[in-house]
Formats: structure tokens, C-alpha cells, sequence
């Protein structure tokens, strides 16, 4: 009997070690790695759907910088504990302008495949500060962004990850 009482305690104790380690792993992942989100705005229309879920790769901004075109999830400048996801326009140095529903980065028209519709209003010109980043959503008359904002620009240390993945919501 004492041998089958030790078997079933070791047992016991690798199920254990198995599923801490598990959810330490899961956690680690989770916190530094990837995370997913849910979007529940159609501000990014049509690359993310409202409801969608997103993937977030937290490490993507640790060995190369943020470029024009990425999608970031950042925490917003204007509420605190939300997390927002956008389109970078301009980086640090640049000037934007929107004038005719086309967007220019330092005079220049930059074309922009991925927006939704024309842009109806225009903006700037606007410098964007070293350090920081100017973002809008595709879907750019139906969005709340930096436009809109007092602080107009994400600074650096807010950006969270870049949006790597979207699994569609059925509804």
C-alpha cells in the first residue's frame, strides 16, 4: 500500500507542476507576447468589422520602429483604461494635411488603398512631434482620432502592439 500512496502523491504532484507551469506560460504569453481584443467600433472599416477580435503582438515594436501603414493598438489620450486601435499616417518630423479628401505627408499625396471612403473634411497642417505618431482610422468620416483630439498625436511609450491577426465575428 505505501508504494501505491507514493505513486498517486507523485502523480498528483506532476498534474500539478504541469498545469502551474501552463498557466504561467499562458499568462507570460498574454502579457508580453500576444493578447487578443476585441474592437467594438467600426472606425478601422473595412480591414477590422465591429465585434471583431484582433491579435496584438506586444514584442512586434521591440527590435524595429513603428511604420506608416501599421495598425497599433495604443492606450487613448483622451480615456484613461481604453485601448484604441488606428492607422499610423504620420511619424515624427512629418507634416500632414488633408485637403480634398487626400491626405499629404510633407506636400506630397500619399495614397492610402486601405481607406474606406474620400475624406470630407480637411485638416492641418499639423507637425508631428519626434516621438510620436499620428494616427487615424480607415474608415476616416465615421472615425473619433487624432483629428478630433486635443493631444493629436500617440506618443511612443502609449503604443501597446501592432494588430498582426483578426478573426471575424459572425453575427
Amino acid at each position: 500500500m505505501q508504494i501505491n500512496r507514493q505513486m498517486i502523491a507523485r502523480e498528483i504532484f506532476d498534474w500539478i507542476k504541469t498545469i502551474v507551469i501552463a498557466i504561467a506560460a499562458a499568462l507570460f504569453i498574454r502579457h508580453f507576447i500576444f493578447t487578443p481584443s476585441i474592437v467594438p467600433t467600426g472606425s478601422m472599416v473595412p480591414a477590422i468589422q465591429i465585434n471583431d477580435i484582433i491579435i496584438v503582438s506586444k514584442f512586434s515594436y521591440w527590435f524595429k520602429p513603428v511604420k506608416r501603414g501599421d495598425m497599433v493598438v495604443f492606450r487613448s489620450p483622451y480615456q484613461k483604461n481604453m485601448q484604441l486601435v488606428k492607422r499610423v499616417v504620420g511619424i515624427g518630423g512629418e507634416t500632414i494635411l488633408i485637403k480634398d479628401g487626400k491626405l499629404y505627408i510633407d506636400e506630397k499625396p500619399y495614397k492610402e488603398p486601405y481607406v474606406y471612403e474620400p475624406m470630407q473634411e480637411d485638416f492641418g497642417p499639423y507637425m508631428v512631434p519626434e516621438g510620436c505618431y499620428f494616427v487615424m482610422g480607415d474608415n476616416r468620416n465615421s472615425s473619433y482620432d487624432a483629428r478630433q483630439w486635443s493631444q493629436k498625436y500617440v506618443d511612443e511609450g502609449m503604443i501597446i502592439g501592432k494588430a498582426v491577426f483578426r478573426f471575424g465575428v459572425l453575427q
